[in-house]
């Protein structure tokens, strides 16, 4: 397996490729469904996260076929990631600059290629050309049983609290690395 990772701050060439994959995974794999999971819903998140300056995606290729990506975005001070907490942080935690928290929206694998390390080989390709502080996350803590939450531990996350972004998605587990880079 010979596999290719490409990095886009421009999301008009790979928005497709990446709403199929996130259809494919979340909803024939591990058949999420419902209005959040829902490929125009996963379109709006992904065009709001990409009006944000910043915005970067890595998709992985296995010669012409797309095997997983991931895209983040840097939280600016007017951003709305902390208001949904459902949990108090400390003071001065939230605070954003648009270079101190970098928020990795999703990451996702196809089925042929997950257990491969491809996923954390992914994220960190997407994080080592950052300068943020920091990365933050969301998590759903019942997906695979509680296994995808155990891999973001294993990359040292940390659980920090939870938040519900969303009327109708899933109350997530938000974790924390600090910092950005780690040896």
């Amino acid at each position: 397996m010979s596999l290719e990772l490409r990095h886009y701050t421009d999301i008009d060439p790979v928005r497709q490729t990446i709403v199929d994959i996130h259809v494919e995974v979340r909803q024939r794999d591990l058949g999420l469904t419902g209005p959040f999971y829902t490929a125009e819903r996963f379109n709006e998140r992904l065009i709001s996260h990409r009006s944000e300056p910043g915005w970067e995606a890595v998709i992985a290729y296995d010669g012409t076929e797309p095997a997983g990506f991931a895209y983040a975005t840097p939280l600016g001070s007017d951003t709305r990631w902390w208001t949904a907490m459902t949990t108090p942080l400390p003071d001065g935690y939230t605070i954003e600059t648009g270079k101190r928290t970098l928020a990795l929206n999703e990451i996702v694998i196809r089925r042929p290629w997950r257990g491969t390390g491809l996923a954390h080989r992914i994220h960190e390709e997407l994080l080592a050309g950052r300068g943020e502080e920091r990365v933050t996350l969301l998590v759903n803590p019942t997906a695979g049983d509680g296994k995808v939450q155990a891999v973001y531990e294993r990359w040292a996350y940390e659980k920090i609290g939870e938040q519900q972004p969303f009327p109708d998605s899933p109350v997530f587990a938000a974790m924390m690395r600090e910092p950005l880079h780690r040896a």
